[in-house]
């Protein structure tokens, strides 16, 4: 049982990690949100060209978040969780204030890759801490405090740029997450972890994921997610494109479109927090979500002629569906022991979000060939196959996945190869 100074740092842990998730995804989407306005800024004018740079940056950041998870995800099991945290609000702050001052395509992607490294760290060491501070039977309701939370910074991140412009909404993101800072000190350091530091145990080792035993759950982990990032990062950033290829309105805007997503996906990670505990079921929860999404997805890529409020009620319901994200990763941080558990609670979010790379590569390069399966539509024919290829993986991952519902956290991973 808990005293009440116990409880009190326990919620203290949850709310500060709620609002730095909040900081995290304010700076993590704010591109989306600014992406027309700040590249016709720094010199760019026709469509073709702002949709070419638009994914050169967006590649960066997603390379830099991949690099940023793998190496926040093993400091974090070697070093402690509160000091990750630490070093990843304060890189990605400073590399968010940099982002006001880009001048070129390749200033800008540069200072998205490192904003991308600093903000790997964030979730996954966040679930993490939340996770083994929580009782056994209520620590998915705190890890959806923070998911659901942290969500909110996306509208957060519209409200500040309908007041201010493009390069001042960069700097209010990077002061945010300096104050955050001091805000940390405030919360204690995992027991869990703390009771493995003496001990001769390896810790934060990724040789450890390789073996026959870890390496399913780790990948069917990743796989679960994929539908998340292929939603936000091609079918959300791009609804004006794809919008306008259905013959629809011209007005749609893309930090709108970013809001209302954003919106679903804090209302979606608040009901499937919930359900995962009703249900006592991480598996069944993300069966519903999934089924969810691909009827989402299916709806947004075949309506035809749309205006621009129906785009905006379609990202909202594709954000919501996707709104599995809290239990996506409190699963990952779950399957896992102590001395394993940040690196990859932190991996594998970034590695679903790291995999927009490839998706991206695999949408442009579709989007520029010559078979298409919609005629005339080479945006929606792209999106339609790298979207049955990420969902199709999802669903194997799903059925190759153990059920962590109530599952005690408080072991370590045996160091053996084989």
């Amino acid at each position: 049982m808990m005293n009440n100074d116990g409880n009190r740092r326990m919620w203290m842990t949850v709310l500060v990690s709620g609002l730095g998730y909040f900081v995290d995804i304010y700076d993590l989407i704010l591109f989306s949100i600014v992406r027309p306005e700040s590249l016709k800024a720094i010199g760019l004018s026709t469509p073709a060209d702002i949709m070419s740079a638009s994914e050169i940056i967006l590649n960066a950041q997603m390379i830099g978040m991949l690099v940023g998870g793998i190496v926040f995800g093993l400091l974090a099991d070697k070093r402690g969780r509160l000091s990750v945290l630490m070093g990843s609000i304060l890189m990605y702050s400073l590399m968010n204030i940099a982002n006001a001052f880009v001048s070129s395509v390749e200033m800008y992607a540069v200072f998205r890759f490192f904003s991308g490294i600093g903000l790997a760290g964030e979730l996954g060491v966040a679930v993490t801490l939340v996770s083994e501070v929580m009782p056994i039977r209520t620590r998915g309701y705190g890890t959806t405090i923070v998911a659901s939370m942290g969500i909110l910074g996306a509208v957060g991140a519209y409200a500040v740029h309908q007041f201010t412009d493009w390069r001042t909404a960069f700097v209010v993101g990077g002061l945010m997450g300096l104050a955050l800072l001091a805000m940390r000190v405030q919360v204690h350091e995992s027991g869990m972890f703390k009771r493995l530091e003496d001990k001769p145990v390896a810790r934060g080792n990724l040789g450890m994921l390789l073996t026959r035993k870890r390496l399913p759950a780790y990948l069917s982990s990743v796989a679960i997610g994929l539908p998340i990032w292929y939603v936000i990062g091609i079918l959300v950033t791009f609804a004006p494109e794809f919008t306008l290829e259905s013959g629809g309105s011209a007005d749609v805007v893309a930090g709108q479109a970013v809001m209302w997503c954003y919106v679903g996906l804090a209302a979606g990670d608040l009901v499937s927090g919930l359900i995962s505990q009703l249900l006592r079921s991480r598996r069944r929860t993300v069966l519903v979500f999934l089924v969810l999404t691909v009827a989402a997805v299916a709806w947004y890529l075949t309506t035809p002629g749309r205006s621009a409020g129906m785009t905006y009620l379609q990202t909202g319901l594709l954000g919501f569906a996707v709104g599995y994200w809290a239990v996506f990763v409190t699963t990952a941080a779950e399957q896992f022991g102590t001395n394993l558990r940040a690196t990859v609670a932190t991996t594998v979010p970034n590695l679903v979000r790291g995999a927009l790379f490839p998706a991206m590569i695999a949408f442009t390069t579709l989007r520029q060939g010559s078979a298409h399966i919609v005629s005339g539509q080479p945006l929606i024919s792209s999106a339609i196959v790298v979207g049955i290829v990420a969902l199709v993986l999802a669903f194997i991952g799903l059925l190759t996945m153990k059920e962590t519902y109530g599952k005690d956290l408080d072991y370590v991973e045996e160091y053996h190869i084989g």
